[in-house]
């Protein structure tokens, strides 16, 4: 753990220099760039191969109305390789399978990464994301929005990203949006260690009850619809993989370390993924001194309510290994 340590003095120098506070408590992640996000630029060297192979099942233009047929822009190849903003479109509905010369494996931190084009840091496309180790049964990441649910999101409208969290496209071009194939470790049927392919499948976006999609909750997942052209629904550039079974990554997976906790920045708590199974939690202000520690922490969840607003440096310790990473107390 050498260098993750070595690591958390860079996390501790970078939030030094952060002097602009967001008011606003996100619920995950912010958009690239922010402090807390996830997003993993393509030319990171986290990225140790690129998917091979791609094909796709496009969908409708506008799955309301089928006389306008199904999108035709880009071709599979565009999604294969790394991240270069050439996509292809998958439509309402559409679905893309891709494969990769070694198989994708979980290690520390986050697996692989998916990547859209959007322009913006809030015109997000979205899918839900699915991976097998057979090539024939697909186990999906649950997917959260906690994206208003009664005014459709117009065909250019904005979502924001803090509300997103196990849904490709939450990131603007050449930022990958990553998942953590440990949240899958428990799924019978499912080797973690041998992920041969992932599937994509775009979100249809549409709140109408006839043609809406649904997250782990059962919210409707409400994005820009409808899209009734080529490019129609999510774009898909790339896959990059971060973990397989060659290549393993443990303290240099720190980009995906950045946005484990959130909200951040945050006034009364800070929570994690249950997935992490964390044992305790480490607090330690600027000077290097531990002023909280928390065994077994109820609900993933962490009160700070008590504690001056400042910068801090939180550590997490697992039953897979040390996390170092920051936060901001408002």
């Amino acid at each position: 753990m050498g260098k993750l340590k070595s690591y958390s003095i860079v996390l501790f120098l970078i939030a030094i220099l952060v002097n602009v506070v967001s008011p606003s408590l996100a619920q995950y992640a912010p958009p690239a760039g922010q402090l807390g996000t996830t997003a993993i630029h393509a030319d990171s060297s986290i990225f140790v191969d690129w998917a091979n192979t791609c094909i796709i099942e496009r969908g409708y233009a506008d799955i309301s109305n089928a006389e306008l047929g199904i999108t035709t822009y880009g071709a599979d190849t565009n999604a294969v390789g790394k991240s270069n903003i050439m996509v292809v479109s998958l439509g309402d509905g559409g679905v893309a399978t891709l494969t990769f010369n070694t198989p994708i494996s979980d290690g520390e931190g986050c697996d692989f990464a998916i990547f859209e084009n959007s322009f913006l840091d809030d015109f997000l496309e979205l899918a839900f994301v699915e991976v097998s180790s057979n090539g024939i049964d697909y186990h999906s990441f649950k997917p959260i929005s906690l994206t208003q649910q009664d005014t459709q999101v117009g065909t250019f409208g904005l979502i924001d990203a803090t509300k997103i969290y196990n849904l490709a496209g939450k990131y603007k071009a050449m930022y990958g949006t990553p998942f953590d194939l440990h949240e899958l470790v428990d799924i019978p049927g499912l080797d973690v260690s041998n992920i041969i392919s992932v599937r994509i499948v775009d979100v249809v976006g549409s709140i109408d009850n006839r043609f809406a999609t649904y997250d782990s909750n059962e919210n409707i997942i409400n994005d820009p619809w409808p899209t009734p052209f080529e490019t129609g629904g999510f774009d898909l550039d790339a896959v990059g993989v971060i973990n397989n079974r060659n290549n393993t990554s443990v303290a240099e997976n720190i980009d995906c370390v950045a946005g484990i906790i959130f909200p951040n920045p945050a006034s009364n708590f800070f929570s994690f993924p249950s997935h992490l199974s964390v044992q305790k939690v480490m607090v330690f202000d600027v000077s290097g001194i531990a002023i909280l520690e928390v065994n077994n922490p109820t609900n993933n969840t962490v009160n700070i309510e008590f504690l001056p607003r400042g910068y801090y440096i939180i550590k997490l310790i697992t039953n897979r290994g040390i996390i170092v990473t920051k936060l901001i107390k408002t």
